[in-house]
């Protein structure tokens, strides 16, 4: 959480007026309403003056009074009364005195400055940002030059006029603008008039550079570590480079050191995290965590990179995380890989490996890594066929499962023969070789082997179309017929080791697939028809999908014989899928899919999801998803208005199988004009018996400052639709205090 000032604030204080008077003296007294200072040819721009009353005097003097301005370039100087001196280029301003420039504005009674140095003094200076409706105010304005100014026991705030609930009080400010910078010296945030932040000496970017110093401080607590505070400091290191180091003092455990380091170069990018928890009080250890993620661009086709994750126990994200997501985390990658892409065919290798993070109470398989893994993949095509290839080496290696090399070999060819926007019919052959050689820890004293298979597949379709007039609007609606045949062999793979396969979930997406297997250890028989039609229902002025309905089913000539998980029964037909998705309304969306099982007459599994938006800050999701004999969750969330100020924020996530909590959050937020203040606790699942509890307070001053734990990305993250309803800041710069 970084500290926020607006340096738009002071914009306005770099803008004053350079020399443009004439070194004519005026020939006499002037009534007009209007006197232009006529510039030498050699000068920028002239001067304008007007007022009710114009006087010229002796030594090149002009007197403007009532409703007085002076113009230049740009910018205007306003007042009661104008003494300008041509020939010193003095300006004396007295009397609601406003210097004004795009739509920014300075006021004070008194004003003295010289247009050709621009060297001058504001006495009460008050300012008004019309980007931001930021404001301020000092005893004294100092104005070094046109770069360089200061101000005395000056205030700054974002709040309307007439509303100070929070203030950045300084004793002094600086503004350089050659360097960018505002310095502020014995500095305090009041809010309600009472102090609640202190920084004798604070420097803040005018721009979007950023610059080394402490952060604001993170307040927060969970039930596994306590009450929390992190004070983070941040290191601009270069404009390539930075790192964040953020103490993390838990009351039950301990000291935490969170360390991130960050660098980007044009070739080559990454971070890196260490974090260090030396002595956990509870755990009576030490607890790490080093991560490495780098990218490099070797040359125009050639690219690689590492992802390296490393934690010093089991528990570690059970015991120090504060979000669900990151308790989530089980097996941590450890690869790098190297790219190469050219026209028409592009090669990988990958040596990869994992940290599998065991909980006593659920304990998973350890997956293989590969060590190494090369793929190489083409396509081109030749008089209208697409030639592919794809090949696939990998060494295998487990600590206690069998270990081996497997190479796969998969070249085919397609060929559209109908190839319209309307109609398409393609057939595809393709050859699937794949080679076993078995390594360590063979118990069963497999031995080598291998597998060719063809396959051969028709993908076919019609799109029809036609206009509609519905509920007063219209409409396009298609009917979109699909067929799709695959035809491979049976051949017994049971001796066959697997190593990386699964059976995929039937669906969409699965359906239309040539193997029903992830992986390449097996590949599944098939004589089979997939017939599906989807039908849309689409605005015709835009486009918008108002409505989706798609119904499917496979239709298999035999009944397959390769499978990973026993089938329940051994009909020809596949299940039914009905899936019907769309934003009905222009508040409503629906997104549901059914599975449903003709066989047995039951619902096999469906998902359905409803959310209802119908305007910014007012969001309710509505989601169930449910398995036959291992799934039934419910999931609700919302962000509701319950007056003009206070907004609730919650979500519930429930197993209904397990008859537990995964997700428990509940929150409050109240929107002033210029802060924000919210309250969140949320409860999440750690572990197969363990759960975890944080909470989230934070006040958030408008453009300038958030104190306290952040639960933003939490609520984003949570509640989909899910909006922040004080603005966002206009400049993420960040100031540093000390």
């Amino acid at each position: 959480m970084r500290f926020r000032l607006k340096p738009v604030a002071f914009s306005l204080l770099c803008t004053f007026a350079h020399h443009a008077g004439a070194d004519a003296e005026p020939l006499a007294l002037r009534m007009d309403k209007t006197f232009m200072a006529m510039a030498e040819p050699t000068q920028e721009a002239p001067t304008f003056v007007e007022a009710d009353r114009l006087t010229g005097k002796k030594g090149n003097r002009l007197e403007a009074v009532g409703n007085a301005v002076l113009r230049k370039r740009g910018q205007s100087i306003r007042a009661d009364r104008l003494l300008y001196f041509q020939d010193t280029q003095d300006l004396d301003a007295q009397g609601a005195v406003v210097l004004e420039q795009e739509g920014n504005t300075m006021s004070g009674p008194h004003l003295r400055l010289n247009l050709d140095t621009s060297i001058g003094t504001m006495e009460q200076p008050a300012f008004y940002l019309a980007e931001n409706g930021g404001r301020g105010a000092a005893d004294v304005l100092h104005i070094q030059d046109r770069r360089h100014y200061s101000l005395d026991n000056a205030t700054y705030t974002t709040c309307p006029a007439d509303n100070d609930d929070w203030l950045l009080k300084m004793k002094g400010l600086e503004i350089d603008r050659d360097r960018q910078v505002g310095t502020a010296h014995h500095a305090w945030v009041e809010f309600m008039g009472l102090p609640i932040m202190y920084s004798p000496w604070m420097d803040f970017p005018l721009n979007d550079q950023r610059k080394s110093g402490f952060l604001a401080p993170v307040f927060g607590g969970t039930t596994k570590g306590g009450s929390e505070l992190t004070l983070p400091y941040y290191w601009n290191i270069a404009p390539n480079r930075d790192a964040t180091i953020a103490p993390r003092v838990m009351t039950k455990r301990g000291l935490m050191l969170n360390n991130e380091f960050r660098y980007l170069e044009p070739r080559y990018g990454g971070e890196a995290h260490v974090d260090v928890l030396p002595s956990d009080n509870l755990a009576n250890r030490s607890r790490t965590r080093l991560a490495l993620m780098h990218s490099q661009t070797i040359t125009d086709k050639l690219g690689g990179y590492v992802n390296l994750n490393r934690v010093s126990d089991d528990a570690y994200f059970r015991d120090l995380a504060d979000t669900v997501n990151t308790t989530s985390q089980v097996n941590l990658v450890r690869e790098g890989a190297l790219n190469y892409n050219a026209a028409w065919w592009n090669a990988a290798l990958r040596i990869q490996r994992y940290q599998t993070l065991q909980d006593p109470a659920a304990p998973i398989a350890v997956p293989y890594a590969r060590v190494p893994q090369l793929n190489l993949s083409a396509q081109q095509d030749h008089s209208g066929a697409a030639l592919t290839f794809a090949g696939e080496f990998v060494e295998f290696s487990h600590p206690t499962a069998l270990n081996g090399g497997r190479l796969v070999l998969n070249p085919g060819v397609s060929y559209p023969l109908l190839n319209d926007p309307a109609f398409y019919l393609t057939p595809k052959v393709a050859l699937h070789s794949t080679y076993y050689a078995m390594g360590a820890n063979n118990i069963t004293a497999l031995p080598d082997a291998s597998r060719t298979l063809p396959i051969f597949s028709v993908d076919g379709g019609v799109a029809f179309e036609r206009e509609e007039n519905l509920f007063g609007g219209d409409y396009v609606h298609t009917l979109e017929p699909r067929a799709f045949y695959v035809y491979v062999p049976y051949k017994d793979q049971d001796a066959l080791p697997n190593f990386d396969s699964a059976q995929a979930d039937f669906s969409f997406t699965q359906m239309f697939t040539e193997n029903r297997f992830f992986g390449s250890d097996r590949v599944g028989d098939a004589n089979h028809v997939t017939l599906a039609l989807t039908s849309r229902l689409l605005e015709e002025g835009n486009g918008m999908e108002r409505l989706k309905v798609m119904i499917g089913e496979r239709f298999s000539y035999s009944a397959p014989r390769v499978n990973l998980v026993t089938p329940t029964t051994s009909t020809n037909r596949s299940d039914i899928l009905l899936a019907v998705a769309g934003r009905v309304t222009n508040a409503w969306s629906l997104d549901s899919e059914f599975q449903f099982d003709p066989n047995q007459s039951h619902t096999q599994r469906y998902n359905i999801a409803a959310r209802y938006r119908p305007e910014i800050g007012k969001a309710f999701n509505f989601g169930y998803r449910f398995a036959r004999n291992t799934l039934r969750q419910i999931d609700v969330s919302a962000q509701w208005p319950l007056s003009s100020r206070w907004h609730a924020v919650g979500r519930w996530n429930y197993s209904l199988q397990d008859a537990r909590i995964l997700e428990a959050i509940a929150g409050l937020e109240y929107n002033q004009s210029c802060w924000t203040f919210r309250f969140v606790a949320q409860q999440f699942t750690v572990g197969a018996q363990q759960a975890n509890t944080g909470f989230f307070l934070q006040l958030e001053l408008n453009d300038f400052v958030k104190v306290g734990s952040d639960p933003l990305g939490l609520l984003k993250r949570s509640v989909p639709g899910y909006a922040k309803m004080n603005n966002e800041p206009a400049n993420q710069t960040s100031s540093v205090l000390r």
